[in-house]
């Protein structure tokens, strides 16, 4: 019994065929969304270097309430030149997640040609998903780990008394810096373990069994790389491995999804021929 392509299946195909391009189409295509970007991140680089004060005053409360328990006058501390690379480094930061909706969609849009329309179609959410990801692993750092973090350090100050010498906090501006774009970035990351997994899971590499099967050794996997990402603490470690894991669950549920609705299709196309 022969079976008959589907129009839609044939359509796409066409589709793609008549976006195809020669090879240097395709690099000069990339040189100009190249630029794009760079363009993109340079006019956010600059507008968060203007505003690269408030934003380091921003970033730096948690500072502030931890240390203001102790003392009137927090205060941050900072070497010839410091405070202005500081701040240049915090712009760039800046300047790329400003820049990020323009970078993702030049990204998008070059290898769109390239996909079959529903493929673009299951591609959006997860560009949706991912910024708002980020966002909430960045704010669990602000508003949570950050407050822990601070006030451990704070904790671990002594005053002179018989025989005990005094210990103080003394952060400098850069390591401050260094501190909380690290965290940030490392809970930022890590909390797009449901789109990577899923993404996997549409591509048939792994499926809600394996995940489930393996779950005792993610755990183990995700501590060492809490270990590495996080600054030598236990605090940030043990809060960022407890998110991953939780994130980790998660993404089991969202593979379950994905690979029940891909045999569904699947079993829908069967039908069909």
């Amino acid at each position: 019994m022969t079976s008959v392509a589907k129009p839609d299946i044939v359509n796409e195909e066409d589709e793609i065929d008549a976006s195809s391009a020669p090879l240097l189409d395709h690099l000069v295509e990339l040189r100009q969304r190249l630029i794009i970007c760079m363009v993109a991140i340079a006019i956010g680089f600059a507008i968060c270097f203007a505003f690269s004060v408030t934003l380091y005053e921003f970033l730096v409360v948690p500072f502030k309430d931890a240390v203001g328990q102790v003392t009137d006058e927090p205060t941050l501390y900072f070497a010839p030149l410091e405070f202005f690379f500081t701040r240049v480094k915090l712009a760039a930061l800046g300047g790329i997640a400003l820049a990020f909706p323009i970078v993702a969609y030049q990204i998008y849009q070059f290898v769109a040609p390239g996909l079959y329309r529903r493929e673009r179609a299951a591609a959006a959410p997860f560009l949706l998903a991912m910024p708002v990801l980020f966002l909430l692993g960045a704010s669990l750092v602000y508003y949570i780990l950050m407050p822990f973090v601070m006030q451990f350090a704070v904790g671990m100050e002594q005053e002179a008394a018989a025989g005990r010498v005094k210990i103080e906090l003394l952060t400098r501006v850069g390591d401050y810096l260094s501190l909380i774009t690290t965290l940030i970035m490392a809970f930022g990351f890590a909390f797009q373990l449901p789109v990577f997994l899923t993404l996997l899971a549409r591509a048939g590499l792994v499926t809600q069994d394996f995940l489930k099967r393996n779950r005792k050794y993610a755990i183990v996997g995700i501590f060492v790389v809490a270990a590495f990402l996080t600054p030598p603490d236990p605090i940030s470690q043990l809060v960022l491995g407890g998110a991953i894991i939780a994130l980790y669950e998660i993404s089991v549920f969202a593979v379950g999804f994905a690979q029940r609705k891909a045999e569904g299709k699947a079993e829908a196309e069967d039908a069909v021929e």
